[in-house]
């Protein structure tokens, strides 16, 4: 049974190969003649003294479960299989969304609240969304395990949802039939349902950075999951479209037996591919990420992301990619039957549409190669196209209304194009710094739902379609109404607005996958040169012991495909990873508990024990 010994501060530690045993051995401690070993020298496996002094040995079973590495993402190319796997994860929330946004305003006013009503149910799931981004996010972030909670939101989302489109629970079991009993009882599963959403959402974004660390891969990934969502799309609106002609809504109950039935199919639907997503994908470990200068994780603080000039850009292309596609999705039904005077059939037609072409150009969008300016391109030219399209939406009249089906396939491109690369932005944002990928995208998907939220509340409090297009009791078409401006003018001036940020970031050269942040807001220049020069000291020292660290992890690795399994290929693309700069970490035994029991609990994140501080 081999054994390593760390010595630091006056503990000296031995890392053995079988079981978990910790042996504590005090004595008085004299530092004189002992052999000062650092991380990576003794991982190397070079000897430390332990004469007169503190002695903690810790065992670990080797096993093809838990095996020692500080490699980081995988920088070989996913295969097909994993990025499928990880693709069908969020197809639950995008068929939910999905209803949510296109139909939850129409379905409210429909049973009988007014449009103010309506908007209120929907800014109480959003405010809870955005609040739920940022608190899920910091617990990722501190306990890990990404999956479990990835299956606690998907249940919520799926018990949440069918209450809400499934009729008001609340309001039978306290028998109340006011307008603001049921606007309460909508509300309070609405925000239920948005919590499991957020939940599901942030555990699965932020598994990209942690699964690879290839550029090309980690589009791949965003666009695969963008696929599967333009197929939750085309699968709810084929649903509804099948009950719109199956099941009348001429009345209220008629309204309420529509939704129902489309709220179960869709979770039914949703529910069989998360299984395929929680048995085929391999969530990645701790000592996939470990860096073998610090030896453990130290995570990343939200100041420090603060900071960052990047990180303001990306939560400002990304909020307004979303006000963009949000917006646009919920006042679109709208639009179609009281603007264009179109039929039922087309809420699920012409949306379908839109995302059959998001579809193909996501299926094409993940073959390509991407460097940061074909992102950056990419993202203009999807912008250009809702630009383009929202002047279309403001200015099409009555009688000209088939050519809504022509600028769906336009839509469709555009939105396919600027929430694959802004998706992809975020990931060039994290880098490879793990310790807080859940904050990021829990950061950026709070002020996504928030802003959201925000903006349909003001569009449906200032929505007077039914005073403008209707005289004698009869439907008019509207030339002017509030649902036409807000559909022609507040997509386009966000895309248009995001655009202009995009192309005026800075992301790191032709490698987004291994680019740092860039470089902070509010930095003071001289400490950061100070910075630089001690970094580049400590690399040089430290230069010989990480060689020997990574010597050694190779050795005790072996065959790295049995640890984790959606990758394959050599550890080739890892060199660069290996070779960032090495900073100086004192070792604790708390630390060396901590990295321990993080590997056996399969979990990438430094668990929080009080009982251990």
């Amino acid at each position: 049974m081999d054994a390593t010994s760390v010595k630091s501060g006056g503990e000296v530690w031995s890392v053995r190969g079988s079981g978990i045993t910790v042996n504590h051995l005090s004595s008085n401690h004299n530092s004189e003649g002992h052999e000062s070993t650092r991380p990576g020298a003794a991982l190397a496996g070079e000897p430390s003294s332990s004469n007169n002094c503190t002695e903690v040995q810790i065992e670990t079973r080797t096993t093809p479960e838990m095996k020692f590495s500080f490699y980081g993402p995988t920088g070989v190319r996913l295969p097909r299989r994993a990025i499928f796997s990880y693709g069908t994860g969020h197809m639950l929330n995008d068929l939910t969304a999905a209803c949510w946004f296109t139909y939850l305003l129409i379905f409210l006013t429909d049973i009988g609240l007014t449009a103010q009503q309506a908007a209120t149910v929907m800014l109480s799931g959003q405010v809870a969304d955005a609040i739920g981004t940022i608190l899920v996010g910091q617990l990722i972030d501190k306990f890990g395990h990404f999956k479990y909670w990835h299956a606690g939101g998907s249940i919520l989302v799926a018990l949440s949802f069918s209450s809400v489109f499934g009729g008001c629970i609340s309001c039978k079991l306290f028998g109340t039939q006011s307008l603001s009993g049921i606007t309460i009882g909508y509300s309070t599963f609405a925000a239920i349902f948005n919590l499991g959403w957020a939940a599901t959402q942030v555990s699965h974004m932020s598994l990209v950075n942690c699964i690879t660390s290839n550029a090309t891969s980690r589009v791949s990934l965003n666009s695969c999951r963008n696929a599967f969502s333009m197929v939750a799309n085309l699968c709810l609106y084929l649903i509804a479209y099948v009950i719109f002609w199956i099941f009348p809504g001429t009345s209220v109950e008629g309204v309420h037996t529509q939704f129902r039935w489309i709220a179960w199919i869709a979770i039914i639907t949703g529910c069989s591919f998360i299984l395929i997503f929680l048995f085929g994908v391999k969530e990645p470990r701790l000592y996939h990420h470990c860096s073998p200068s610090k030896g453990t994780f130290s995570r990343t603080s939200m100041a420090t992301w603060f900071k960052k000039l990047l990180y303001y850009e990306v939560a400002a292309v990304y909020t307004l990619t979303r006000l963009t596609t949000n917006v646009s999705q919920a006042l679109l039904s709208f639009y179609l039957i009281n603007d264009l005077m179109m039929g039922e059939s087309s809420k699920a037609v012409v949306p379908a549409l839109i995302y059959i072409c998001s579809f193909l150009t996501s299926l094409v969008l993940q073959e390509l190669h991407w460097t940061d300016h074909r992102l950056k391109g990419g993202y203009a030219i999807g912008a250009c196209l809702w630009i383009f399209s929202g002047a279309v939406l403001y200015l099409l009249p009555v009688e000209f209304r088939g050519a809504i089906y022509g600028l769906a396939g336009i839509i469709g491109l555009g939105n396919a194009l600027m929430l694959v690369t802004a998706t992809s932005m975020q990931g060039v944002l994290v880098g490879q710094d793990l310790s807080g990928v859940a904050f990021v995208y829990g950061s950026l998907s709070f002020m996504d739902k928030l802003t959201c939220g925000v903006a349909l509340y003001l569009i449906e409090g200032l929505n007077d379609v039914n005073r403008s297009c209707r005289k004698d009791g009869k439907q008019l078409a509207c030339v002017e109404s509030t649902v036409r401006t807000a559909l022609g003018l507040v997509p386009s001036a966000c895309a248009l607005l995001a655009a202009l940020i995009t192309l005026s970031m800075k992301l790191k050269e032709s490698h987004p996958e291994t680019s740092l942040l860039s470089k902070p807001l509010l930095a003071d220049t001289a400490n950061g040169l100070e910075q630089e020069e001690t970094s580049a000291e400590r690399k040089s020292v430290y230069t010989h012991e990480a060689e020997g660290a990574r010597s050694s992890a190779r050795a005790i690795v072996g065959r790295r495909g049995k640890n984790h399994e959606v990758v394959s290929g050599s550890d080739d693309g890892n060199e660069d990873l290996e070779r960032n700069q090495v900073e100086e970490s004192p070792v604790t035994l708390w630390k060396m508990l901590e990295s321990a029991m993080v590997g056996r609990w399969g979990s990438i994140r430094r668990p929080i024990a009080t009982w251990l501080e």
